[in-house]
């Protein structure tokens, strides 16, 4: 029986230990994220860096490329034709 019991609790200790260097870590690394998002410095960072990408899409001269605008055109077309035919 007390063979049976050290087999339990090292094998229980085993899956914690997988399970910190496994998964634990990604769900920290997650949680820091959120931590960092939900404080104020965090927010703000979060603006300016899309403050800055706005303002580096504004100096591209062309958003696409060509098969992102046909893929786009086609798109909006089929859309366009379905909503004639349901009016």
């Amino acid at each position: 029986m007390r063979n049976y019991i050290y087999k339990i609790i090292i094998a229980s200790i085993a899956i914690v230990l997988v399970f910190q260097f496994t998964i634990g870590k990604e769900i920290s690394k997650i949680n820091n994220k959120i931590d960092f998002f939900s404080t104020p410095e965090g927010r703000k960072d979060l603006i300016n860096s899309l403050k800055k990408e706005i303002r580096k899409a504004n100096e591209r001269e062309n958003y696409l490329d060509e098969e992102e605008r046909l893929l786009i055109k086609n798109f909006l077309n089929k859309i366009r034709k379905e909503l004639e035919l349901n009016n």
